[in-house]
């Protein structure tokens, strides 16, 4: 087989078990149908698959120091605010 660079003849190697094509000259490497996917499944160590991880969460922006976008805490009051109307 030759380089589809250009046009060396393609050496072959054995990797983890699975024969991978090369060019000596340029150092490319090309992969037959499912060859990846076996190089990397070999190379994984045997670990249990973890949970994805949550999405970042997006910066809030901040503003002056006493604004806190258009929001202000509630001030608590007394408890008789809890049981009557005011």
């Amino acid at each position: 087989m030759k380089c589809p660079v250009d046009g060396t003849t393609l050496v072959m190697a054995d990797r983890q078990g699975v024969e991978i094509d090369y060019c000596p000259e340029c150092r490319g490497v090309w992969l037959d149908r499912g060859e990846l996917d076996k190089i990397i499944e070999r190379s994984a160590p045997a670990a249990p698959p973890q949970a994805p991880a949550a999405p970042p969460q997006a910066a809030e922006p901040r503003g002056h120091d006493d604004d806190h976008g258009g929001y202000r805490k509630k001030r608590r009051g007394s408890f008789l605010e809890d049981i009557f109307d005011f």
